[in-house]
């Protein structure tokens, strides 16, 4: 059984491993397209070459990795059991001691590999590479990280009423720019506006250091929300310290798009938004998106292994193959529907996420069967 196991690991990783280079080396073709648009152009001193765009799009390869890895492991899976049944090569392992569970454990095995390489690379090395790659822009293009027309706003509760938060830009370097605090009293009435060039977050003092800080604050007479009477104090300071509980981490995710964010960060980011009052269902659908998505990969393996059953007329692979392939992208194609659906129609986030796995689990493993059973 060790070397069977053996032989099915290695024919299949390989598999694996060469389609998702073919698939990284077309979308880094693409990419260093887009880049070229930018190459011989000067930002100060610098001039941005070839070798600049080049870093920047090697940069982005790991994000590729993690949204194609699941495609790549339900190509190359299916590829190697067509592959072994048309060759008669499942039909020895079978009289050899194969069994239908054995190969299902061992499919997966292999898929649990691939869930393991799959959150790695979504939740540690794309982050990562996307931040230096961010750096490198900042660097050579000035570019900065924006979201919208108007920037990133977050809401932020306090003893006194709640704050309204604004950042138009974060750069690579974590810098703060185009700073807009809004205060309201318990009442609704706005009592303090602060408008910053722009600010550092200070983790450890639980603060944001702002620069060139103006603050109109709004007394009002009485109480009541009625009363539209106020006393306008203006002021500047040059640096100013802002006391607030918004991290860093919680503007990236305001900036990023929610798919882009590591899940723990996405999480984060969640129990900042319920706290303060604020929909979540959007950001709770990619987080359980996230937590499921490389569970896919076991649906991927699943749903290839019907394929080594299959008995194939020469030159007959393809077909089979072509078909897995597209059963493949119909569920991602569900998995989006689902998504955007769930948002809509304000469904359980966990659920809306894992229903198309379980959809296709649940056919691939009936598939297994109904071939098992009347072969």
């Amino acid at each position: 059984m060790k070397t069977l196991r053996t032989l099915i690991y290695r024919d299949t990783i390989s598999a694996i491993g060469f389609v998702a280079l073919a698939f990284l080396a077309m979308f880094f073709f693409f990419d260093l397209l887009d880049e070229m648009g930018d190459v011989g152009r000067k930002f100060g001193d610098v001039t941005y070459t070839v070798w600049h765009a080049l870093l920047a799009v090697t940069f982005g390869l790991p994000k590729h990795l993690y949204e194609l890895l699941p495609i790549a492991v339900l190509i190359g899976s299916i590829f190697v059991m067509a592959r072994f049944a048309q060759s008669s090569e499942f039909t020895i392992m079978r009289t050899s001691g194969l069994g239908p569970w054995m190969a299902l454990r061992t499919m997966l095995v292999l898929g649990a590999g691939f869930v393991v390489l799959t959150v790695a690379v979504g939740d540690y090395i794309a982050p990562a590479a996307e931040r230096w790659a961010l750096v490198a822009k900042a660097k050579y293009l000035g570019q900065t990280s924006t979201t919208g027309s108007t920037g990133a706003w977050l809401k932020e509760k306090t003893k006194d009423g709640t704050l309204a938060v604004n950042v138009r830009a974060v750069r690579a370097d974590g810098a703060l720019t185009g700073i807009r605090i809004f205060e309201f009293d318990r009442q609704g009435r706005m009592t303090l506006q602060l408008h910053a060039d722009q600010g550092q977050v200070q983790e450890e003092a639980d603060n944001w250091l702002l620069e060139n800080a103006r603050l109109t604050r709004l007394s009002y007479a009485s109480s009541t929300a009625n009363d539209s009477a106020a006393a306008v104090t203006k002021d500047s300071h040059a640096q100013l310290n802002w006391p607030t509980s918004i991290t860093s981490e919680m503007l990236i995710a305001a900036v990023h798009k929610p798919d882009r964010m590591p899940t723990l960060e996405l999480f984060q980011f969640i129990q900042h938004l319920k706290t303060n009052d604020q929909s979540a269902q959007k950001y709770e659908i990619e987080f359980w998106r996230k937590v499921f998505y490389p569970l896919s990969c076991l649906v991927m393996v699943v749903l290839a292994l019907p394929f080594a059953y299959l008995h194939f007329r020469s030159g007959g692979i393809a077909g089979y193959v072509f078909g897995g392939v597209m059963a493949g992208i119909s569920f991602f194609l569900l998995n989006n529907v689902f998504g955007y659906a769930g948002n809509l129609q304000n469904w359980s986030p966990m659920l809306t996420a894992a229903a198309p796995g379980l959809i296709y689990s649940l056919l691939s493993l009936g598939a297994f069967a109904w071939l098992v059973i009347r072969r």
